[in-house]
């Protein structure tokens, strides 16, 4: 029964944190739902976009032509876009939860800021993908598969018009700082290239602009510094309100005569009352009838008592 007892205290804020982490995807979803706009924007914005960073970044569509010259890359890209986004995530919160419980705070509470400075950007600016943009570019999801996608314009998992930033490389570089910053394995830099392998997928798979990366990354820049001052703040609150306990536990302490409750003066210690033998004499304990070596008159350990 006990062990029962115990188990299930253990659980409870597992469970509550599951919960949590549930309805923050569920309110996710009912917020890009709620703000959807129609195509049109997002076009228009995407073939800004397009045009914006064509003298400083390379084409996505060339990019794209070199990377599916191998066998097999469209396809593979395609099952690690669908299959280690929400896993990979969901993994790296699990391990920190089990292993590093002092850091799982701090990461859940990044993804969270991160997640709806993601989903305010969704509302803000609507973006076509640049499968969906008209560049020439491959929809490598609907011509090879597995799809997010089951047919256009379908929401699925996730909003087609809502490419800028890509919390698939947000959420991959948060895996990959989490886990560098967190362990001490070697193996921790095989992990950490979930982000540069993020990158190449969601060019290939045609789901996002270069740009659409670098904005996830500085959001999560912003999100990673917002947590770090607000738990600076909640440390100094905290070392404030055990300095503040500290001298209220004092002045209770030492704040009265005698250093006790109120009006109370400290309990003195009387000595044990004399034997006597039948004739009214006052018999003497042997202990006290010793000469102390140093020459002082000090009572035995068992004459005092406390009153």
């Amino acid at each position: 029964m006990a062990s029962t007892v115990a188990m299930r205290g253990r659980m409870r804020p597992l469970a509550t944190e599951a919960g949590l982490l549930v309805i923050l995807f569920a309110f996710y979803k009912w917020g890009r739902a709620l703000f959807e706009h129609g195509p049109g924007e997002a076009m228009s914005n995407a073939a800004w976009l397009w045009e914006f960073q064509r003298s400083w970044l390379p084409s996505e569509v060339d990019f794209q032509q070199w990377a599916l010259g191998w066998d097999h890359t469209a396809f593979l890209a395609n099952v690690y876009y669908v299959g280690m986004h929400f896993p990979g995530t969901a993994l790296l919160l699990v391990w920190l939860y089990l292993r590093h419980r002092s850091s799982y705070g701090r990461v859940r509470n990044e993804l969270v800021v991160l997640t709806g400075a993601g989903l305010l950007v969704h509302m803000l600016f609507p973006l076509a993908p640049p499968r969906l943009a008209g560049i020439g570019a491959v929809d490598t999801m609907m011509s090879v598969g597995p799809s997010a996608y089951p047919a256009p314009g379908a929401d699925g998992i996730a909003n087609q018009y809502a490419a800028m930033p890509s919390l698939h490389v947000g959420w991959a570089v948060l895996v990959a700082v989490a886990v560098v910053r967190v362990s001490r394995s070697r193996w921790r830099w095989v992990i950490a290239m979930h982000a540069p392998v993020t990158v190449f997928v969601v060019v290939v798979t045609a789901n996002h602009f270069w740009t659409d990366g670098l904005v996830a990354a500085a959001l999560l820049a912003g999100a990673m510094a917002l947590v770090s001052v607000f738990e600076r703040v909640r440390q100094r609150q905290v070392r404030q309100g055990g300095v503040h306990a500290a001298d209220a536990h004092e002045l209770r302490g030492t704040g009265r005569p005698g250093g006790g409750p109120a009006g109370r003066e400290p309990r003195a210690a009387r000595p044990l009352p004399a034997a006597c033998d039948g004739h009214g004499d006052r018999l003497h304990d042997r202990a006290g009838d010793r000469e102390d070596p140093s020459g002082a008159d000090a009572p035995a350990s068992d004459d005092l008592v406390l009153a």
